[in-house]
């Protein structure tokens, strides 16, 4: 038998190492991490070749003494947690293995000054070895420089990947600090070729969302909705604040969404969940919200220490914070989106300000709805060729339309935002004007939010309690240990309408379904909740939530085929109730996949339009 024997220490430093420095974002988030904790006002990040050849980050924090920044290099020495009860741990690191780990795999300088300190003291490793230390002149606070990361393992090394990559892995996890830490000022440079690039600049003490909008996109600050809910729980108070784009505001991939526990910027598969299943009627499949929330409760109902990098949690309670964030997603879409996010395409209205050929409008109109550029498609040499459908097949004919008699607005025409309709335009847009601009409104995608609305206020999603039993029960294999958790789950499933029991070691019989989805796929229906639960635990309401998103989903589908289809002829009359309807209707603007039900041209905009700006 091999004989067991203790590694030696830097041996053990670089084992360390292999959890907590994976590349220079890795490294470069435990300094930015120790800074924040170390009480910083400002946080400087300078960066050489994505931090391949070099980073440095500066703080104004408390600094260290010489004993301790000795001290600090070794491994398991903290002063985060002073009484040992890592349960209940506040500040972002705690585990004190940053700068040894870093230490014993690239050459680092450190440098501190504690406050009222007459001057500071620098050490100098290189891969784990002391090889300089005396005083420093500098200001106080701390400055750590790291160079040649991965120089003497290149096992290591190799993996690391090109300047570009490595410095976008750096501004994502600066960005995401910066954002926890809104009375911080952040700034980053990255250097390459002798250029330095400022990256982010932040000021101190900044609002939330000032904040957030200036790191993740400007307009986010005009396209979202303000978030502040609380929640007792049994420690405390559990608070979630942030902002949240509106469903029109949304992107292809789902990189926007910053997700903080406790100020900690975490990638949880739970909350990300939660945010897909608060946004599950109102984006399509293939679109992402974008938001940054902020989620504060009790040490004791958060596990922060399951994870090296400390990117994931563990909830107490599980399903409450899930319910508790789409609860309180969808209280705040429901007072702010009847907006929509969606201003006239650019390129759709670049093509109004040219004289358009007679079969033009609805290109034009659909590409602003919809946030397409119709004019890049092909376009035939004869016009004939290429009419819409609802352009006569006579050689002269123009495009149909039907206008209100142009009278007056109302002397109380304010109290509607989306203006009086004065027409309708391919039997598809209405026209209509307000006390302030021309509002063009989808007719299909805003009466599709306005059905699904009319469903959920007349009961009809806590409706499908209501049952519809099998004539003949379905059975339904499944692995033992999912009948299990189905089994466990049978009670807070029957409160939605299903109902089902065991049926030997390997099956489930399905009795009866809810109303609304009578016609479902009884086997794929019960595979995806016992999935669900595996994922989210045992606890019966975690099959519930994904039947009450799937029964949300039914229902979008539902509303959808009730509508107004495009092409339907509507009185006067019949408009103007739409758009009232859609006033007094919450998320109203944007249809059941996230586009947007409406747009308006402002004054300003039709004039620019005609030269007379």
């Amino acid at each position: 038998m091999p004989e067991i024997r203790r590694l030696p220490d830097d041996l053990v430093n670089r084992i360390a190492a292999g959890e907590v420095v994976e590349r220079p974002a890795s490294a470069l988030k435990e300094l930015v991490e120790n800074a924040i904790d170390a009480g910083a006002g400002r946080i400087a990040i300078a960066l050489t070749d994505g931090g391949l050849t070099r980073f440095e980050v500066t703080d104004d924090g408390c600094g260290m003494d010489r004993n301790d920044m000795a001290l600090a290099l070794e491994r398991h020495a903290t002063s985060k947690l002073p009484d040992g009860q890592i349960e209940l741990v506040e500040t972002l690191g705690f585990r004190g293995e940053a700068l040894p780990s870093i230490a014993s795999v690239a050459r680092i300088t450190i440098e501190s000054r504690v406050r009222g300190a007459a001057d500071g003291w620098r050490m100098i490793l290189d891969h784990g070895e002391m090889i300089d230390q005396g005083p420093a002149a500098m200001p106080p606070g701390t400055r750590i420089r790291v160079e040649n990361l991965f120089a003497k393992v290149p096992a290591r090394r190799k993996f690391l990947r090109t300047p570009r990559s490595e410095y976008i892995a750096c501004l994502d996890i600066v960005r995401r600090l910066a954002m926890a830490r809104p009375e911080i000022a952040f700034t980053l440079e990255n250097g390459a070729e002798g250029k330095t690039r400022k990256a982010l600049s932040t000021q101190a003490d900044e609002p939330l969302s000032t904040r957030v909008a200036q790191i993740v996109a400007r307009e986010l600050k005009d396209n979202s909705v303000a978030i502040e809910l609380c929640r007792e729980t049994q420690y405390g108070i559990m608070r979630l604040t942030g902002i949240a784009g509106l469903p029109t505001y949304n992107r292809g991939v789902a990189d926007h969404q910053y997700l903080f526990v406790n100020g900690r910027p975490v990638k949880d598969r739970l909350l990300t969940g939660a945010v897909r299943g608060a946004y599950s009627d109102m984006l399509a499949r293939d679109r992402h919200a974008v938001l940054a929330l902020f989620l504060d409760l009790p040490p004791q109902d958060v596990d922060v220490n399951v994870h090296p990098a400390k990117t994931e949690v563990r909830f107490r309670d599980a399903t409450g914070v899930r319910g508790f964030i789409v609860s309180g997603l969808r209280q705040a879409l429901a007072t702010g989106d009847r907006r929509s996010a969606q201003g006239p395409d650019r390129a759709a209205m670049e093509r109004w300000q040219q004289e358009p050929t007679r079969s033009e409008p609805e290109p034009a109109l659909r590409s602003i709805f919809e946030g397409r550029d119709w004019s890049s498609s092909a376009q035939p040499s004869r016009v004939s060729e290429r009419r819409p459908d609802w352009v006569s097949q006579a050689p002269d004919a123009l495009p149909s339309g039907r206008a209100e008699e142009a009278v007056p607005l109302a002397d109380h025409a304010e109290q509607y935002p989306l203006g009086i309709a004065r027409g309708q335009v391919a039997n598809t847009y209405i026209v209509a004007e307000s006390a302030d601009g021309l509002v063009l409104v989808d007719q299909h995608a805003a009466h599709e939010r306005l059905v699904l609305e009319r469903l959920r206020a007349a009961g009809a999603a806590d409706g499908t309690k209501r049952s519809q039993a099998l004539l003949v029960p379905d059975v339904v294999e499944l692995d033992e240990a999912d009948c299990d958790r189905l089994e466990d789950a049978a009670g807070g499933l029957a409160r939605y309408g299903l109902s089902i029991e065991r049926f030997g070691p390997s099956a489930m019989l399905v009795r009866a379904l809810p109303s609304v989805i009578a016609k479902t796929d009884s086997a794929k229906l019960l595979q995806d909740l016992a999935d669900d639960i595996a994922k989210h635990g045992k606890n019966e309401d975690s099959g519930s939530l994904l039947l009450a998103e799937r029964l949300e989903y039914v229902l979008a589908t539902m509303a959808c085929h009730g509508s107004v289809r495009a092409g339907r002829v509507l009185s006067v009359a019949e408009m103007n109730a739409l758009l009232r309807e859609m006033e007094a209707t919450p998320r109203s603007g944007q249809c059941n996949h996230g586009r947007p039900t409406w747009v308006k041209l402002s004054m300003e905009d039709v004039e620019k339009l005609f030269g007379r700006h």
